[in-house]
């Protein structure tokens, strides 16, 4: 089988989680707070703050942000239900538009149009590892005086040019960036989510938020040579990381790197066999970005049902995924007032059902490459010019 995603792990993982194992401190603690050093100077973060998911970390960063009930949040209904679920935890409502007709990205040219007097952020998703226009998107948050938040679940390792420099994704760009660690991801803990801001006060509201708003940390309480009584100023969560976790994000970070060098290869040999496929639409890179590529994702010629390819292809032991969903097309969000559509969806609604994504990760080989391309030839048309999405 080949399979659509498996995280890199070895011997290093597994000592590095034996070391904390053995040292007696498991919970939130001083391998939590050194990943959280290491990923904010790795991406060039003032501050970086490690919570249980990603999902944790969307839901603290609009808090952050003042999103409340009755608020607006302006993102794509296309992206993983937790970006928009998020939302709806603050009591806000999401207002869904359009990605790009040739990409997977929010559309920044219907951003504007999407804001009201009640829009308290922009939460855009960098889809599949792929960054979104933070050039376009940055200055609409400024003009209109909101946030703008990063759902980078998909995008560690990722980069972009601004102001003729090559950044990393969750720098940030934008007022906070939030990242997943789930195994799908580049770089990962198990499960597990980082928020990275320049803001230090937003980042005093994480650590307060994902420790049930105590006022100390164990590590404090319990390093202190007198007596301290925790006080609960605020309501909190239980959004913290493990010190389990971290310690195998440690270990991944340093590996980052290397992993996301070999998946670009990977998805350069996937370009270069697609481009002979006829019909058969590619994943093309800005020239601003970098992609991780956590994911590759090919649109099907018009004439290919969805679900029979991936079912050939799982018959050939090759594993895959539908291409990314549309939350305003699922069942928890019927209910009238669950949303506010910006925008048709026609281009999100199109990309769920014409995609498909395929296997991708650092231990594939090109050998593995050819036998996902070759089962896609032996299925698709040859006789439609060659499509390209950005």
């Amino acid at each position: 089988m080949i399979p659509v995603a498996k995280p890199v792990l070895d011997e290093r993982e597994v000592e590095a989680v034996r070391r904390v194992i053995l040292s007696g401190w498991v919970t939130q603690g001083p391998e939590v707070a050194a990943f959280e050093k290491e990923f904010a100077d790795f991406v060039g973060a003032g501050h970086a703050c490690a919570v249980s998911n990603c999902t944790t970390a969307l839901h603290l960063a609009l808090m952050a942000a003042g999103v409340g009930p009755g608020d607006e949040v302006v993102t794509v209904s296309h992206s993983f239900i937790a970006t928009a679920n998020a939302i709806r935890y603050c009591g806000a409502v999401p207002v869904f538009i359009d990605i790009e007709k040739d990409g997977f990205n929010i559309d920044p040219g219907l951003i504007e149009g999407a804001i009201t007097a009640r829009t308290r952020a922009i939460l855009c998703v960098h889809q599949l590892g792929m960054p979104c226009d933070l050039a376009r998107i940055v200055p609409i948050g400024k003009r209109h005086g909101i946030a703008v938040i990063e759902d980078a679940a998909c995008a560690a390792g990722s980069e972009i040019l601004i102001d003729g420099r090559w950044r990393k994704i969750g720098m940030p760009h934008g007022d906070i960036a939030c990242f997943s660690f789930h195994p799908r991801k580049v770089l990962t803990t198990g499960d597990g989510g980082m928020l990275t801001t320049a803001n230090p006060e937003y980042d005093r509201l994480f650590r307060l938020w994902r420790q049930h708003g105590m006022s100390v940390t164990d590590a404090v309480r319990h390093g202190s040579r007198e007596v301290i009584y925790e006080t609960y100023p605020q309501v909190g969560y239980n959004y913290r990381m493990t010190d389990l976790q971290a310690a195998l994000g440690r270990e991944q970070l340093r590996r980052l790197p290397g992993i996301v060098e070999q998946r670009r290869r990977l998805a350069d040999r996937y370009a270069a066999r697609l481009e002979a496929l006829a019909g058969y639409g590619r994943p093309i890179e800005p020239q601003w970005a970098r992609s991780n590529w956590q994911s590759y994702c090919v649109k099907l010629p018009d004439e290919l049902d969805q679900r029979m390819v991936m079912q050939a292809l799982l018959d050939l032991e090759i594993s895959t995924r539908r291409g990314v969903m549309n939350v305003h097309l699922e069942g928890a969000y019927a209910d009238e007032g669950a949303f506010r559509a910006g925008s048709r969806l026609s281009h999100s609604e199109d990309a769920q059902a014409r995609t498909i994504i395929l296997p991708l990760y650092a231990q594939m080989t090109e050998a593995d490459i050819d036998a996902v391309v070759s089962a896609l030839a032996a299925l698709g048309s040859r006789t439609r010019p060659l499509k390209q999405t950005a």
